[in-house]
């Protein structure tokens, strides 16, 4: 590479690929999934309808047929692992849907049930890590339900109401896709190579692990657990930031705006309450952020710190009474159908994904002397 290539360390500002799927404007603070507005999208759409949307370009299905096909896959999912215990019992929820995803079986192939099939056995080993964690045994899944209710229901270990079922769609439909985030962009570059569509969402679980992208949710929770009442928000806050801590689930690489899907989510938590169920850590939580919003402005007044995705998405999903070992692995069981929507467009439209880099080291006497 030339002297004066200019580099951009983590890409940032590179276009590497267009996209059908998603926009991230981060001026405007606006979320755009498949031509829809996410915040319209999420209150309308189920998690399987997303699903079909994000892969319209890959095949049309009725309504119907989709929970059908979704509703076969988890069946087949709980069947591959119910066999080998063995396989969700790692201690970390993110390790073992590592393993039990890279055994399922798949080619380079394009179409919706090759999509169902891995999008549903996130779902379902998810919820099987976490009961096999509680001390509960497996549950095969219902097959009469959504995959946003089977999922509850498996967790929970009971029936959840169409509310909280309503809650769970919207969230799974919200964080489905976000532009050319970190795992998107590694299942990508796996799909480049023209790997196996496994071995793609194998590499994204990979990179959702690191605690920059993933991680967050439940460290917001231990956060409003630490502080306890609004009242004890800025001392704690002024001591975190004292100590030169970052507040988490504050401030976003693209937004500099508030993350419209903590807007969603705020929202969400709000119907959940309009129909019974007492978010009690709402008010905390609004109270956290509007003074961690105004203490980031006064002491970093030139970078803008607003609430992210993760902040309300621990509120909503502790809300949903979804234990916080899984936050993060419950992300997965949202995102993945966006992982598909990436690995196909990038196999219809892609080439090999090679970008280039400049060599810093040391070079050969002969060579400084010529």
């Amino acid at each position: 590479m030339a002297e004066s290539a200019v580099i951009s360390n983590g890409l940032e500002g590179i276009v590497v690929a267009a996209t059908r799927n998603s926009e991230v404007d981060g001026q405007r603070g606006q979320l755009i999934i498949r031509g829809r507005d996410a915040e319209e999208l999420a209150f309308a759409s189920t998690f399987e309808q997303t699903c079909a949307l994000l892969w319209s370009d890959v095949e049309a299905a009725d309504e119907v047929t989709v929970q059908k096909i979704f509703a076969d896959a988890r069946l087949k999912a709980f069947d591959l692992f119910s066999a080998n215990l063995s396989l969700l019992k790692q201690p970390h929820p993110m390790d073992a849907l590592r393993t039990a995803i890279s055994l399922l079986t798949s080619g380079t192939e394009i179409s919706f049930r090759e999509y169902a099939k891995i999008t549903a056995a996130v779902s379902v080993f998810v919820a099987n890590w976490s009961r096999i964690r509680s001390g509960l045994q497996p549950l095969q899944p219902d097959t009469s339900l959504g995959q946003s209710a089977d999922f509850l229901r498996t967790v929970r270990n009971s029936v959840a109401t169409e509310a909280e079922i309503q809650a769970l769609d919207t969230y799974l439909t919200t964080v489905s896709d976000h532009g050319m985030n970190a795992s998107t962009f590694a299942a990508r570059v796996v799909a480049s190579t023209e790997s196996d569509n496994i071995s793609c969402i194998v590499a994204a679980i990979g990179a959702l692990k690191g605690p920059l992208h993933g991680g967050a949710p439940g460290p917001v929770l231990a956060m409003l657990n630490a502080i306890g009442e609004p009242a004890n928000a800025e001392d704690w806050l002024a001591k975190e930031l004292d100590s030169g801590k970052r507040i988490m689930g504050m401030g976003h690489r693209i937004y500099k705006v508030r993350d419209p899907r903590a807007a969603i989510f705020e929202q969400a938590i709000k119907r959940l309450e309009s129909n019974g169920l007492r978010a009690t850590r709402l008010p905390l939580a609004r109270a956290v952020e509007a003074k961690a919003e105004q203490m980031l402005a006064e002491r970093h007044p030139d970078r803008p710190l607003k609430a992210n995705v993760e902040f309300y998405t621990a509120v909503l999903l502790d809300a949903l009474q979804i234990p916080d070992e899984i936050f993060s692995a419950t992300f997965a069981v949202g995102r993945v159908g966006g992982w598909c929507a990436h690995i196909a467009e990038q196999r219809q439209t892609g080439r090999l994904i090679r970008p280039a880099s400049q060599y810093t080291g040391p070079r050969p006497k002969q060579l400084v002397n010529s």
